[in-house]
């Protein structure tokens, strides 16, 4: 099988595409497609670029046209759990499309996408990752270490860890330490990022597995975007290679 992995920014797919054996490239809608071998892996690189709408069209392509299976995002995201620093690892095993939903009272209900409560009501909430890949996931990463982060990318000398649970996916950047706290609080969420809520809702269509990896760029709060452009780089690195380290059980 072909592993579709998308990245959004340069700082995200710039280490990957250094390491791709390019084999083929393709331009499509203004996305640039990489085709090739990854550490013996069959893979498909996509730049889908920032936001849902984008993270929706590259895993559509990468699912109808180039037949990836499963579907892979890794780069960065905002930390939402207290207990989370610069540098750990996110693996998703439940999105949630945060800004989806009913304004009531001045405030958005969150809800599934697709759905209002009054015309189509649901129960589900968001998007699980299929179990058996959380499990292969975890037997993998188990003993797994990322070497510590420098000063310089926000390291303190700790190694960094890898969490698993709920990411939230929405067209904001979060600069705001009081919806920081509030949505860890509501959604019980590691981290929040623009792409991966989409990305699954795309995946679960076409009925392919698909696996969400962030490493954690910046906190979400008041200084985020300081953090952000200090560290994604070199953080971004971390998400990437574990997804390298993850691809003998994903493909």
């Amino acid at each position: 099988m072909t592993v579709g992995i998308v990245c959004a920014i340069p700082q995200e797919w710039a280490y990957l595409r250094g390491m791709l054996s390019t084999e083929h490239r393709e331009r499509i809608a203004q996305l640039s497609f990489d085709a090739g071998d990854l550490g013996g892996h069959r893979v498909v690189l996509a730049a889908g670029g920032m936001g849902k709408v984008n993270a929706a069209l590259v895993a559509t392509l990468l699912a109808d046209r180039f037949g990836c299976c499963p579907i892979v995002f890794t780069g960065v995201a905002g930390g939402l759990d207290p207990k989370l620093g610069i540098g750990d690892i996110v693996v998703a095993d439940h999105l949630v499309q945060h800004d989806s939903g009913v304004i009531e009272d001045g405030r958005l209900r969150s809800y599934q996408p697709g759905h209002i409560p009054f015309i189509n009501p649901t129960d589900r909430s968001g998007y699980p990752v299929d179990p058996g890949l959380v499990g292969r996931v975890q037997r993998r990463l188990a003993g797994f270490a990322l070497p510590a982060l420098p000063p310089a990318a926000g390291g303190t000398g700790a190694v960094p860890r890898v969490a698993y649970g709920t990411v939230l996916s929405g067209d904001q950047y979060l600069h705001c330490e009081a919806t920081r706290k509030r949505w860890h609080d509501e959604f019980g969420a590691l981290a929040v990022e623009m792409e991966g809520g989409a990305l699954a809702q795309v995946c679960e269509a076409f009925a392919i597995p698909w696996l969400v990896i962030r490493a954690l760029s910046d906190l979400a709060g008041v200084d985020s975007g300081v953090d952000f452009n200090l560290f994604a780089e070199t953080v971004a690195i971390s998400s990437a290679r574990v997804l390298l380290h993850l691809l003998p059980v994903l493909s």
